[in-house]
């Protein structure tokens, strides 16, 4: 026997004795009867020059330019509740860091179906335009410029307003108790007085010359109100409900009232909406120009 004859000997396996074959038969007809089982594979023992060509393998898939690993999904952010009290605080404190306005003139612009605006004076002197005057500025001669709900004040008065909330309610309350306006039924009871509160704070943050820090004591006071509710961010900042159905816009990044479902006219009428939902804009700042 060659040398070849010799290796094809030794590479040939040997031919299996009819006992494992029959056996093999058996384990093959039971498998067909009772269906496939599950295979437990064992782990292939890799030799040590598998592994190596493995893990370059891996490092050149991973190395690929153009290739790289997927980034992680991005988590949507949790929504962050605003409540009625966060946004009139922020308002709060944005206002008592404004600087003090500085001007000649008082300038109230109001805006709703018609507009309207005032000019005043620290003097109380006042001037007005809206569609009754063809869009010319008239003169107007007035007791007292500025209201309180029904309080007449005096820029003086403004001024010197408590800067701490509860001072402020008190003395907002005060007055109103020593107001002698009437109502058709006689003087006004107790109840209709704290009524009348929430729309003297509203005017103090949206149409008054309020300075800063009584204007950020007005948004405290009313965010102290059980019944302010956030309606979310509507066209002009946050919308809020407040006790007694009114309704604010509020931008908390300015510390402005953009729109108001209820507002005091200089000679002291309380206007509101038509409608419950409806705001009407409001613009107030001093300046040191009077249209002619």
């Amino acid at each position: 026997m060659n040398d070849l004859q010799t290796l094809r000997a030794a590479l040939t396996p040997e031919e299996p004795t009819q006992d494992v074959v029959d056996r093999s038969r058996h384990r093959l007809r039971n498998h067909m009867l009772t269906g496939r089982r599950r295979r437990h594979v064992r782990p292939l023992a890799i030799g040590t020059g598998l592994v190596a060509v493995a893990a370059a393998a891996a490092v050149v898939v991973a190395t690929v330019p153009g290739t790289p690993a997927p980034a992680p999904a991005p988590q949507a952010a949790a929504p962050v509740a605003v409540t009625g009290q966060e946004v009139l605080l922020a308002a709060a404190t944005v206002a008592a860091k404004a600087p003090a306005g500085t001007g000649k003139y008082w300038h109230l612009k109001i805006a709703e179906s018609e507009t309207y605006e005032y000019w005043t004076t620290a003097e109380g002197h006042q001037w007005f335009r809206g569609a009754k005057t063809g869009g010319r500025v008239i003169r107007l001669v007035v007791d007292s410029p500025f209201h309180l709900s029904v309080v007449e004040v005096t820029l003086d008065q403004l001024l010197a307003l408590p800067t701490e909330p509860a001072a402020l309610r008190d003395w907002i309350s005060n007055a109103l108790e020593r107001s002698e306006v009437r109502t058709s039924a006689g003087p006004m009871s107790s109840s209709e007085r704290q009524q009348l509160l929430p729309q003297a704070l509203v005017s103090l943050v949206s149409t008054l010359p309020a300075p800063p820090a009584v204007r950020a004591a007005a948004f405290r006071a009313i965010a102290a109100y059980p019944g302010v509710r956030a309606l979310g961010a509507v066209p002009g900042g946050q919308g809020l409900l407040l006790p007694g159905n009114e309704r604010l816009v509020v931008d908390p990044a300015t510390g402005r009232v953009n729109r108001t479902s209820m507002y005091v006219t200089p000679d002291g009428a309380v206007m509101s909406g038509t409608k419950d939902t409806e705001t009407i804009t409001v613009g107030a700042e001093w300046t040191n120009s009077l249209p002619q």
